[in-house]
């Protein structure tokens, strides 16, 4: 993966610390780099602004499943589900159910 791209989210997020997106983007490419830790942080740190923020509640779940917090996982996937049914994404929904079955 592109250390450029990993350098420009970091700078996002200094520049725009309050800005839910900017953690989610830098969380997502930790995830996609398999950087369980790093991604867990960033990710939680864009649900601690935007708590209804379904796509990254779906991501954090997967950080979370992917660091072997299992546990953790579910709760936060069970809470994006919810986030997904209430802004009218049954698709969504679904795709969370069917990450939950997958933990087990």
């Amino acid at each position: 993966m592109s250390d450029a791209r990993l350098e420009q989210f970091k700078k996002m997020v200094v520049q725009f610390p309050d800005a839910p997106m900017a953690w989610f983007s830098l969380g997502k490419l930790h995830l996609e780099r398999k950087e369980y830790a790093d991604a867990i942080q960033s990710l939680e740190s864009a649900v601690r602004l935007d708590p209804h923020y379904a796509a990254a509640l779906v991501s954090l779940g997967d950080a979370y499943a992917g660091a072997g917090q299992t546990d953790k996982a579910k709760a936060v996937l069970i809470t994006a589900r919810d986030h997904a049914l209430a802004q009218q994404h049954p698709g969504l929904a679904e795709e969370i159910d069917e990450r939950i079955s997958e933990l087990g």
